[in-house]
C-alpha cells in the first residue's frame, strides 16, 4: 500500500502523486464511492488517499482509502440527485485576484467569494492586479478597498506585471502552499503566473483557457506543481466560489466583522436585517463596518431565503 496525493481528476481516472515522486493512474475501490451521500464525487483533487497497486503493474492503482480533510471547497452540482460537488481538499490558502479597470472586479463578487473560503475554513488573499493602468480616481478607490480588507484582517497587495510590482511578494506567496487561484476573466491570473514561472506557461495556460469556456457541467481541477515547493490549483467553474448548504442564519459566521459586532447585539438570534438594538447596523451608520460589506451580506442573505422557500 502506497500513500499519495491526487493532482488531477479526469472524472473515472485520478492521477496521484506519491510519496517516492511517481505518478500512478488510479480508479476508485467501489465501496468508496458510497462514503458521502451528498456529494458527486467522493475524493477530489488535494486528498491525500491510500492506494493499492494492481498485481503486475508499476503505474496502476485502486484508491482504497481516503485521509482525514483539513478542508474542502464544494460548488452546487449540476447532477440533480446529488448536492454538491468537491473540487479540492487540503488548500492552504485562496488568492483572489480582481481588478478595477479592464475588467471590473465588482465589491459583491469580492465579499461572495471571501466569505465561502471564510466557510471552508480558507484564509484568503486579496490581490489587486494592474494597478498601472490606475487614473487618480481609481487609485482612491484602490485605497478604499485596501483599507477596508486589511481593516478586517485580510492581506492586500497590489501587483502589476508591467510595472513587475511586487511580483517577488505574490511569488512568495505561493511558496510552499496549496493555492487556489481563481478571479473573473480578464484580471490577468494567467500573466501573472506566466511571468513568475515562465517554465510552466504549456499547463497553466491549458487550465487558464478551459477556466476561460466557462464549461461548468463536468469540473475538474488540476494541481500544478511549482518549481520551488508548493501547488496551484485553478478550478474552472469556480467563477462564482459559490456557498452551498448554508442556512440564512449561518451567512454572518462568514463575515468576519459582522461575526465579531455581532457578539453584542441585543438579540442572540440577531440576523442584522431590522431587528432593534442591532450592533450590526450601527457599526453600519458609524462605518466602523463597511456598507458594501454589509449590501453583500444582505444579498447572500436574500440568496438563502429564495433558495429555501
Amino acid at each position: 500500500m502506497k500513500k499519495g496525493l491526487i493532482l488531477k481528476s479526469t472524472g473515472s481516472w485520478y492521477s496521484i502523486k506519491t510519496s517516492d515522486g511517481k505518478i500512478i493512474q488510479c480508479k476508485i475501490k467501489g465501496k468508496l464511492r458510497t462514503l458521502d451521500l451528498k456529494s458527486t464525487n467522493p475524493v477530489s483533487v488535494g486528498d491525500w488517499v491510500d492506494i493499492e497497486l494492481i498485481e503486475d503493474s508499476n503505474d496502476v492503482g485502486v484508491i482504497v482509502n481516503i485521509h482525514e480533510r483539513k478542508n474542502y471547497i464544494i460548488r452546487k452540482s449540476s447532477n440533480l440527485s446529488k448536492q454538491t460537488q468537491i473540487i479540492a481538499a487540503n488548500v492552504d490558502q485562496a488568492l483572489l485576484i480582481i481588478t478595477l479597470i479592464n475588467p471590473i472586479t465588482s465589491r459583491e463578487f469580492i465579499d461572495r467569494f471571501m466569505a465561502a473560503a471564510e466557510a471552508y475554513r480558507i484564509p484568503v488573499i486579496l490581490v489587486i492586479n494592474k494597478t498601472d493602468l490606475y487614473d487618480e480616481s481609481l487609485i482612491l478607490t484602490l485605497q478604499d478597498i485596501n483599507e477596508t480588507y486589511a481593516k478586517i484582517g485580510y492581506k492586500v497587495i497590489e501587483t502589476s506585471v508591467i510595472e513587475n510590482k511586487n511580483l517577488d511578494i505574490f511569488r512568495s506567496l505561493l511558496d510552499n502552499k496549496i493555492s487556489v487561484l481563481s478571479g473573473n476573466s480578464g484580471v490577468g491570473k494567467s500573466s501573472l503566473i506566466n511571468t513568475i514561472f515562465p517554465n510552466i506557461n504549456l499547463k497553466v495556460g491549458k487550465i487558464s483557457d478551459y477556466h476561460l469556456k466557462g464549461k461548468h457541467t463536468t469540473t475538474f481541477a488540476e494541481m500544478v506543481e511549482l518549481p520551488f515547493g508548493g501547488y496551484i490549483i485553478d478550478t474552472p467553474g469556480l467563477k462564482g466560489f459559490g456557498l452551498a448548504n448554508i442556512q440564512k442564519e449561518e451567512v454572518y459566521h462568514f463575515f468576519p466583522e459582522i461575526f465579531r459586532k455581532a457578539q453584542t447585539c441585543q438579540y442572540n438570534n440577531c440576523l442584522h436585517l431590522d431587528e432593534p438594538k442591532c450592533s450590526v447596523k450601527d457599526a453600519v451608520l458609524t462605518g466602523e463596518i463597511s456598507e458594501s460589506r454589509y449590501l453583500s451580506y444582505l444579498s447572500i442573505v436574500d440568496d438563502v431565503n429564495t433558495k429555501y422557500r
